[in-house]
C-alpha cells in the first residue's frame, strides 16, 4: 500500500487520521532528501576517487539497489514500476565495472550532481519552507481559537463579534495555506520520479561514452534505455494531466467548500471542546476531542486529541446519545455549548463547545436538538448536468463526420488530437453538428473553414458532454481494476469481459471510435500519436468518476492504461465481421429469429452463436 492520497476537502475538517497522512507525505519526502544528499556525495567521490573507483562503484550501486519510490494510491502503474526497477537495473550496470576503467567525463557534474542539488534545494527546499508556514499556522490558528474560546460571553456584543471576524479570517488563511500544502506535497511526489530518474539516464549515459567498453555496454543497454525513456515520458504526461486535475478540484474547493465535502459514514464528524470535571477546588478543564456521531446507532465516538503533541492522547470512548440541549450564555461562562446526556448515564451530561454558532448549529441539527436548522453533515454525489450531446442517432453522425474528416485530411497531423483548437470555434462547429437542421450543410472533409484541430476538440468535446462517460459510471472501478496489477494476457481478457457489459450503443461508438485511434496510431511516425499518447488524451474522455477527489484523480494513470488496452487489442474485442456503421437492426433480428425458433433455415445452436466470446475469454 502506498502513500494515500491529500484529499482537499480534509483540509477544512483537518482529523488526526489527515494530520498522519500529512505526516507520511513529510516522512517519505524526508527520506528522498536524505537519499539523494547521500547519492550526491557518492557520485562526487566517483569522480575524484580514481584509485578506489571500483568500491566508490560498489556502494553507488547498494544506495541505488536499496532505494524504492512510494507512490500515491492503492497501486502503481507498469511505467512506474519500471522507473522503480530501473534503479536496480542501473545497480547491476555498475556490477560490471568493477574494475578500475578510464576517468569518468568531467560532464558527470553537470549531467548528475547539478540536477539533483537543483532538484534537492528548489524542489524538496521549497517543500520544508512550506511546512514550516504550515506548522507556524497550525499553531497560530489553534492557539487564536483557544483563546477565542476562553472570551467570556459577558462582554460587549461589538468586542465579540469583532473577535468572531478576527478568528474567521484567521481560520480562512490557515485553510488557504493548507489547501496549497496539501497540493505542494502531492505534486512532489509525483514529480520526484522524473525528476530524479533523468540525470540519472544522463549518467549513464556518460559513462558508455567515456569508459574502454561502453561502446559494447551501451548497445546492450540500449533496448532497455529506450523502454525507460518511454516510461519517464509516459510518466511525465500522466504527471502534467493529474497536475492540472487536482488544481481545479482545489480551485473548485477552495471557493465553495462546504459543497464539497467528502460523503463519510459519520452523520456527523469534527473538533469539539468538552468540559472535563474535576473535584474542588480544581474546577473545570476544556479538553479538545475529535467527535464523530451516527445518526442511525445514535452511537457518539470521542476521542481525545492535541496537536502540539502530535497525535491522540488516548483510545477516547462510546456512548448512545439519549438527548441532546443547547446552553444558553446566561447558564455557561462560553459560547457555541451544548449538553449531550448519554443513554447507560441518565442525569449525568456532558458539555461541548463548538468552534462557532454555525458548527453548533449543525451538531445540533445532526444530535436532534432544538435548533436543527441547519442540513446534515453527510453530501450526497452530486451528479453531474446533463449536455445536449446524447447517445443517439445525431451523436453517431457527429461521431462518423468528425473520424471521416480527420481520417481524409489530418490522420498524419503531429500532435493529432494534443494540438487544440480555438475555444469559441469548437463550440460553434459542435452547437451546428448538433442542430439537425445544420448537421447535414457541414462539409468537414472539404470545407477550409474547419481546422483538424477544431474538428478532433469538437469531437473530444461531444463525447465529455455526454450525461454519463462512454464507458459508464457503473463499469468504472471494474475497468481500473485490471489496469492496477496482473499479466497483460489477464488484463487484456478482463477489459474484453467488461467491454461487452456496456450497453449496445456505448458498445458500438466505443467500437467506432477505438477502430478511428488504432488507425491514428498506426500513423504514429509522422503524427507522433504513439497509443501511450492516445491513452493520455482519451482516458479522462472516456472514463471519469462519478465524484471528483484526489484519490479518483490518482487513478488517471490508469484510465489512460485502459484505453491503452483497448487500442492495441480493438481486433480482440471488436471482431473485424463486426458491424460498426449503427445499421445492425436487421442482422440482429435474424440472429434473433435463429436463436430463439425462427424458420428451420436460419436455425443454429446457441453455443456456435457465441464461439467468439468464448474463445477470446
Amino acid at each position: 500500500m502506498g502513500l494515500q492520497p491529500l484529499e482537499f476537502s480534509d483540509c477544512y475538517l483537518d482529523s488526526p487520521w489527515f494530520r498522519e497522512r500529512i505526516r507520511a507525505h513529510e516522512a517519505e519526502l524526508e527520506r528522498t532528501n536524505k537519499f539523494i544528499k547521500e547519492l550526491i556525495k557518492d557520485g562526487k567521490n566517483l569522480i575524484a576517487a580514481t584509485k578506489s573507483l571500483s568500491a566508490a562503484q560498489r556502494k553507488f550501486a547498494h544506495s541505488l539497489r536499496d532505494f524504492k519510490f512510494e507512490f500515491i494510491g492503492d497501486a502503481e502503474t507498469d511505467d512506474e514500476r519500471c522507473i522503480d526497477a530501473s534503479l536496480r537495473e542501473f545497480s547491476n550496470f555498475l556490477k560490471n565495472l568493477e574494475e578500475q576503467r578510464e576517468i569518468m567525463a568531467l560532464s558527470v557534474t553537470e549531467t548528475l550532481i547539478k540536477p539533483l542539488e537543483k532538484f534537492r534545494k528548489e524542489q524538496l527546499g521549497a517543500v520544508k519552507e512550506e511546512k514550516k508556514k504550515f506548522d507556524k499556522e497550525t499553531e497560530k490558528n489553534y492557539s487564536l481559537i483557544d483563546k477565542h474560546l476562553n472570551l467570556s460571553a459577558k462582554k460587549k456584543d461589538s468586542h465579540l463579534q469583532e473577535a468572531d471576524i478576527q478568528v474567521e479570517q484567521n481560520r480562512q488563511h490557515f485553510y488557504e495555506l493548507s489547501l496549497e500544502y496539501v497540493c505542494k506535497l502531492q505534486e512532489i511526489q509525483e514529480r520526484k520520479k522524473f525528476e530524479f530518474v533523468e540525470p540519472m539516464l544522463s549518467f549513464f549515459q556518460g559513462m558508455f561514452t567515456f569508459y574502454h567498453q561502453g561502446h559494447e555496454l551501451a548497445k546492450d543497454f540500449n533496448h532497455y534505455k529506450m523502454e525507460l525513456q518511454i516510461n519517464i515520458q509516459n510518466t511525465r504526461n500522466r504527471f502534467e494531466g493529474t497536475r492540472s486535475e487536482v488544481e481545479e478540484l482545489m480551485n473548485k474547493i477552495r471557493q465553495n467548500p462546504k459543497d464539497h465535502k467528502r460523503a463519510s459514514q459519520f452523520t456527523a464528524e469534527g473538533y469539539l471542546y468538552v468540559q472535563e470535571k474535576r473535584p474542588p477546588p480544581f474546577g473545570s478543564s476544556w479538553v479538545k476531542h475529535y467527535c464523530m456521531y451516527r445518526k442511525a446507532a445514535k452511537k457518539f465516538n470521542i476521542i481525545p486529541f492535541e496537536h502540539r503533541s502530535g497525535g491522540k492522547l488516548g483510545d477516547g470512548e462510546v456512548f448512545f446519545l439519549k438527548e441532546c440541549t443547547r446552553r444558553h450564555t446566561d447558564s455557561i461562562d462560553r459560547r457555541f455549548c451544548f449538553d449531550v446526556e448519554a443513554a447507560d448515564r441518565p442525569g449525568v451530561s456532558l458539555t461541548m463547545q463548538a468552534f462557532s454558532e454555525e458548527e453548533r448549529k449543525q451538531w445540533l441539527e445532526a444530535l436532534g436538538g432544538k435548533e436543527a436548522l441547519f442540513p446534515s453533515f453527510n453530501r450526497a454525489i452530486i451528479p453531474r448536468p446533463e449536455g445536449g450531446a446524447q447517445l443517439d442517432k445525431m451523436g453517431f453522425t457527429i461521431l462518423r463526420k468528425c473520424i471521416s474528416a480527420v481520417e481524409t485530411r489530418g490522420i498524419n497531423d503531429q500532435g493529432l488530437y494534443r494540438v487544440v483548437g480555438v475555444s469559441s470555434k469548437v463550440q460553434r462547429l459542435l452547437s451546428m453538428l448538433m442542430d439537425v437542421k445544420t448537421c447535414n450543410e457541414v462539409d468537414l472533409e472539404n470545407s477550409i473553414d474547419w481546422e483538424v484541430k477544431t474538428i478532433t476538440s469538437a469531437l473530444k468535446q461531444y463525447l465529455r458532454s455526454l450525461p454519463e462517460p462512454l464507458m459508464t459510471y457503473e463499469l468504472h472501478g471494474d475497468f481500473i481494476v485490471p489496469a492496477k496489477s496482473g499479466s497483460p494476457e489477464s488484463r487484456v481478457n478482463a477489459v474484453h469481459f467488461l467491454v461487452h457489459k456496456l450497453p449496445e450503443k456505448n458498445k458500438e461508438m466505443l467500437d467506432i471510435l477505438v477502430k478511428h485511434l488504432t488507425n491514428v496510431s498506426n500513423h504514429s511516425k509522422q503524427n507522433l500519436m504513439t497509443v501511450a499518447n492516445l491513452g493520455v488524451v482519451f482516458g479522462p474522455t472516456l472514463m471519469r468518476p462519478q465524484e471528483e477527489t484526489v484519490a479518483a484523480i490518482m487513478d488517471l494513470k490508469f484510465q489512460n492504461i485502459v484505453v491503452e488496452i483497448l487500442i492495441e487489442n480493438h481486433e480482440k474485442f471488436f471482431p473485424c465481421d463486426r458491424r460498426t456503421d449503427g445499421r445492425r437492426s436487421q442482422s440482429r433480428r435474424d440472429r434473433k429469429r435463429k436463436d430463439d425458433g425462427g424458420p428451420a433455415h436460419l436455425r443454429r445452436p446457441r453455443l456456435a452463436h457465441c464461439s467468439h466470446i468464448l474463445i477470446t475469454c
